[in-house]
Parts: structure tokens; sequence; C-alpha cells
């Protein structure tokens, strides 16, 4: 790589991230799953830094899933992260095999805006189903789903009288369609206010943003956009760990927010 005449400027560590990587060290080293940390005013003088400092650090560590605050109790070391498989044949095509696994929040039907009916290669104003859910693994929300699915593809969809029952008949209808594609999109973000609410986190809490196309009969039919909580969540793909999808041929490229 060639020299362009500038130079990096190193920018000092931060002493409440250098602070999280001693405590990190610690944890690993002394501490086991469900054990207590000894109170702040212990820990800022072992450490010998302010209690300002071990806060920002100790926060920092509950984002990233490493630690736990149990009010009545204290900080405790977190559990490891759950591994949640995101493949077709564990999780089920979308409506199938899943009820155990997912809860209904709502269902609309509106006009598609621009960016998404550009992410589901329709037209503008087009009319979509959005199914909203929440993924839970041993009865905790791990995840919540914006399944977003284009009207033309359900030709036949029954008409329904109360919220609950147009879910219910959007996701019967996606078991009938047979998938001969899909395609997996897995990047960071942050959780928005009303995700942050579905999964217990505070808004801006780091998360995995994962989006599914699936193709039926050679056309785009379903667009899922599901958020994983990234401090207790690992996503697992295929048998051997690897990404195992086949191409939605013809698709547009799809873009999440970060």
């Amino acid at each position: 790589m060639g020299t362009t005449g500038q130079q990096l400027t190193t920018v000092p560590e931060p002493k409440y991230w250098h602070l999280r990587t001693v405590l990190l060290r610690a944890i690993d080293s002394e501490f086991s799953t469900g054990q207590v940390l000894p109170n702040e005013r212990e820990l800022s003088a072992r450490f010998g830094v302010a209690r300002a400092t071990l806060r920002q650090a100790l926060d920092q560590l509950e984002l990233e899933g490493r630690l736990v605050r149990r009010r009545g109790i204290g900080t405790l070391i977190a559990a490891p992260r759950v591994g949640v498989p995101v493949n077709r044949q564990e999780e089920g095509w979308p409506g199938v095999g899943r009820s155990q696994a997912w809860r209904t929040v709502d269902c609309t039907t509106a006009s598609a805006s621009a960016q998404l009916a550009k992410n589901l290669g329709i037209a503008e104003g087009a009319t979509v189903h959005t199914v909203r859910r929440v993924r839970l693994v041993e009865g905790r929300a791990v995840a919540t789903e914006s399944l977003h699915v284009p009207a033309a593809a359900l030709p036949h969809l029954p008409g329904f009288r109360a919220e609950s029952d147009r879910a219910r008949s959007v996701l019967r209808q996606l078991e009938r369609l047979e998938v001969d594609g899909e395609s997996r999109s897995v990047e960071l973000g942050v959780a928005e206010a009303e995700e942050a609410v579905l999964l217990e986190r505070p808004p801006g809490s780091p998360v995995l943003v994962m989006t599914t196309q699936y193709a039926a009969a050679g056309r785009l039919v379903a667009l899922a956009v599901s958020t994983y909580r990234a401090d207790t969540c690992k996503l697992t793909f295929g048998e051997t760990g690897l990404v195992e999808v086949t191409p939605v041929a013809g698709a547009p490229e799809v873009r999440t927010a970060s």
C-alpha cells in the first residue's frame, strides 16, 4: 500500500474502555455464570478508578450482554448467548411450524413507501400486508420481525373482520406457496423505540438486523426484516454453521438501515 503523505493520529483509549477490557479478563478468569460481582465501592478500590468510570465500563458490558443487573440483587455475570437457528429447515417458511416460537403483535395493510416498494420490486403505492411478530426462546423475547407481503402475491386472500384474523390469513396463504429461492443478509444496528419496547431493552441497544427475501414461482413474495438482540443471541445458519441459501433470481438488492 502506497503512502498518501497523511499520518494516522493515535486516539488515546478512554479510561472506561481500558477498564472494560480489564474487567472482561477478571470475569473470564474469576467468575462464573450467575455469580454476583462485588459492589461498586469494592470494584473501584480494587481497580483504582473513579466510580463514574466504573459505571461507564459496567454499562458497556451490560450492553454487550456480559453482565445483567437485577434490582435488589446486584450485577451478575450473564449467561452465554443463546444460539438461534435462522435457516429455513429449523425456523420454517413464514407461517409454517413457528406458532410456538413467534407471537403476533399486529397486522396492517397499506400502500408501499418508495423504499419498501424498491426492496420488494413492486410499484410505489402498491398494497402490502405487514405482519409484525416477536420471536420467543424459552419464553423470552429475542427478536422482532416485520414480514412484508405484496398483496399481489396472495390474490386469493379471504376477507377478514379482525386484525388477528388478517394476520392468520396472510400466514396461512404464505404456507401454500412453494419457496424456490431465498437470500439473507445480516448487519449490525440499534434498536429503535418500538423495537426496544418489544425486546425489553433500552432504545439504542445493539441488535443484529437480518433481512430475508423469499421467492416463489420466480418472483419475490415476502420480505422479512428481523431484529435480534445482540446481547443475548448468536445466529446460526444451517447444520454446518455456514449460510445455506438459494439465490432469489432477479430480486432487487435489499438495504436495511443500520
